[in-house]
């Protein structure tokens, strides 16, 4: 069973390159801009040299996942590899096919805007697929992983960031010292940073619930029978009436808040006050709503991204 986990993760990983490379092919490269990344810059040394962006990915990823899989994590630096293999791979054969009748661009440039728009929002996507299996898309996701390490303190947004506004700037000079190609290159950056973003933060929120009550044993057995979740029970004191309380604690999905809302409703005064929780961390395992173990088709790895 772990191995048929691992084998579909790097079957997702390769598939993602090839989804990657294609969009670079069809938004990308038609409208003349530097994306984000090491592509940004593999980019702009194409525009310069002509060399074949998938050669180029190669030649610099390489040194950065040998460097990755001494500092940080062999997980972590082969799956990254295998993407951005297959993703060099897939550059250089969509490089050699007649991809015309399917690529965006326009003459006038009146909508160029809505090339790096779609290939931001398709890029961010993928980008949070791999960082939920312990994978990058290798280059400045190495570096950044990398100073990170050595220096915790530093931030790992604000690290790509910061690489991202050179590479933007530097696009300028690139492209023959017009600014529309920085504009793109910052309007890519901030859509797949921003859809990348919102995809891992609605995977991994849930709902922490703040149950007032007097009847927290009943509560809680309805919540176990019904939710298949547990609680936590806290001893309090309301001040108004200066009456003993009970807090009931705990953590539902989206979809459990009818039926937690239900049970609440059963309760004579009885309320609850909701609140996102970002993130839940722990050696627990995932129940659906039947209460039964939910099984992972993926392997997450041991050296989570994000």
């Amino acid at each position: 069973m772990k191995d048929n986990k691992k084998l579909m993760t790097y079957i997702m990983i390769i598939g993602l390159a090839f989804v990657c490379a294609l969009n670079y092919q069809l938004f990308v490269a038609p409208n003349s801009f530097a994306p984000s990344g090491l592509t940004g810059i593999c980019t702009m040394i194409k525009h310069i040299t002509g060399i074949n962006i998938g050669y180029l990915s190669l030649m610099i990823n390489v040194p950065l996942a040998m460097m990755a899989w001494r500092s940080i994590s062999r997980s972590m630096a082969v799956r990254s590899m295998v993407y951005v293999i297959s993703n060099s791979l897939a550059l250089i054969l969509f490089g050699s096919i007649d991809l015309s009748a399917f690529i965006y661009a326009t003459e006038n440039g009146t909508s160029t805007i809505l090339g790096p728009l779609v290939a931001g929002v398709i890029n961010g996507a993928c980008y949070s697929l791999l960082a939920k299996y312990s994978a990058s898309s290798g280059g400045i996701d190495f570096i950044a992983a990398v100073i990170r390490k050595y220096r915790p303190q530093q931030d790992f947004f604000w690290i790509t960031f910061s690489i991202n506004c050179c590479i933007a700037a530097s696009s300028y000079f690139v492209f023959d010292f017009q600014i529309e190609p920085v504009i793109l290159c910052i309007m890519f950056c901030f859509t797949a940073s921003t859809v990348s973003d919102s995809l891992m933060k609605s995977g991994r929120s849930a709902i922490r619930c703040e149950i007032i009550t007097e009847y927290p044993e009943e509560m809680s057995e309805a919540i176990i029978t019904r939710l298949h979740r547990s609680a936590t029970v806290v001893p309090a004191k309301g001040m108004y009436l200066g009456r003993e309380t009970n807090i009931l604690i705990c953590i539902v999905n989206r979809d459990q808040l009818p039926v937690l809302s239900d049970i609440v409703k059963e309760y004579d005064d009885s309320f609850a006050v909701l609140s996102t929780a970002n993130g839940v961390i722990g050696n627990f395992k995932q129940r659906d709503m039947h209460g039964k173990k939910k099984k992972e088709l993926f392997d997450k790895g041991d050296a989570q991204i994000a």
